[in-house]
């Protein structure tokens, strides 16, 4: 872990004297980076008025603006049951929000030239040769409990690509008929990315590829991953500590908390009827890297990543992309007309991209882009206003990640 040392940082509640890990991305006074101090307290009533509703347990939230922290706070509880405060080094199980990171491990291969957007998925993994795509029988509709819906397949008019992948047109495991083929796949615990991701070579696909989007939740970014190994000759998750987690001193975003790491980690809970309900989840896996949703993070790590990619690429004195390779992650790829994307939302390369934010009834600004877990994080950068959001929770709640970049916004003074 990185070595602690007293600094100041600006907090919603005011400016405290508080231990705060020596990370790159350094604390800075609210007012120094034309936010308002009083207007960022906001922040704390958001959290603590979805504390109160049951939404949530608690919660970290941090704010840079300009390259300087100018709001890390944390809120509520880790834990109901023990009765644990909430520390704002919790590791919060990040879900989907690894999908960026698997992201940019592809763009970092793809600038060596190891890698092209436009190559097949089979280049690297020959069982993707070939594949079919599902078509949903006429009169038939998905049954009972989800079902998916009788189908027949016919051959993909072309190849899914990497660029496929990445922007969630391939309709690998993307709908109901693909996903209950590869169910039958039944992965194993002892599997890792080589065993597991040619086997998803047999399922048809959801749809032609390119012809809409869909969200792939596993399999696509897994996949991805695996690309990752071939290419690079290392497992997926020493690829990503050596190239991007070392550099930006992420000490705490791992696939596997270990040791005292285990004792920060946030409780899951669901919101039901009856209240918070804890989610028991097994042990993550030390074999299978997933890139698609694996990986744990703390608010601080998370925002060395998101003001790596702020910054065009670096961080530390140490460059992992070229701004322009940024770009190009964070520019449209599946415009929010193509079939399947909300109004104002598009969707880059790994990121979703807001085209247009009076569409999309995002409180941010155009051109901002980020991504979610299922289990309640969220990030966005937001270069117009060169602010990175972090928001930190393990309870799904999508009206409280757009009250969190409200609160953010309204503190934007200059």
């Amino acid at each position: 872990m990185r070595n602690t040392r007293s600094i100041t940082i600006a907090l919603g509640i005011g400016i405290a004297a508080l231990p705060l890990a020596a990370a790159s991305v350094q604390a800075g006074k609210p007012e120094e980076v034309g936010l308002s101090t009083e207007r960022l307290q906001r922040i704390h009533e958001t959290m603590q008025r979805h504390i109160a509703a049951g939404d949530i347990s608690g919660g970290v939230t941090l704010v840079a603006r300009k390259g300087r922290i100018a709001h890390f706070e944390a809120h509520g509880v880790m834990d109901l049951d023990a009765k644990k405060a909430m520390q704002k080094d919790a590791l919060f199980r990040i879900a989907s929000m690894s999908k960026p990171i698997t992201g940019v491990a592809i763009m970092m291969l793809m600038e060596e030239g190891k890698i092209h957007l436009t190559d097949p998925v089979s280049k690297f993994i020959p069982e993707f040769k070939n594949m079919k795509v599902a078509v949903a029988r006429e009169g038939t509709a998905a049954g009972r409990g989800g079902a998916a819906p009788e189908f027949y397949t016919v051959p993909a008019n072309r190849e899914i690509t990497i660029r496929d992948l990445l922007s969630h047109v391939s309709g690998l495991v993307s709908g109901p008929m693909s996903t209950a083929e590869a169910n039958k796949l039944g992965r194993k615990p002892t599997d890792t990315l080589a065993d597991y991701i040619p086997r998803l070579g047999s399922t048809p696909l959801e749809f032609q590829p390119g012809s809409r989007w869909s969200y792939s939740p596993g399999a696509g970014f897994d996949t991805l991953g695996r690309i990752v190994e071939i290419v690079s000759g290392q497992p997926f998750d020493q690829f990503l500590r050596q190239r991007i987690f070392g550099p930006l001193e992420m000490a705490d975003t791992t696939f596997y908390p270990v040791d005292k790491q285990l004792l920060r980690v946030a409780v899951r809970y669901q919101k039901t009827a009856n209240g918070l309900v804890k989610q028991e989840g097994g042990p993550p896996s030390n074999v299978y890297f997933s890139g698609a949703g694996g990986l744990s993070s703390t608010a601080e790590d998370y925002a060395q990543f998101g003001q790596m990619l702020l910054n065009g690429g670096t961080l530390n004195g140490k460059r992992l992309l070229s701004p322009r390779t940024v770009d190009l992650m964070s520019s449209v790829h599946a415009p929010d007309t193509l079939p399947g994307r909300p109004a104002g939302r598009s969707f880059g390369l790994s990121v979703q991209v807001v085209n247009n934010a009076v569409a999309s009834n995002y409180r941010v600004s155009d051109g901002s882009y980020g991504w979610d877990g299922a289990f309640g994080t969220h990030f966005w950068v937001d270069p117009k206003e060169k602010i990175v959001g972090i928001l930190m929770v393990q309870t799904s709640n999508q009206e409280l990640m757009r009250d969190f970049e409200n609160a953010i916004m309204q503190a934007v003074v200059e």
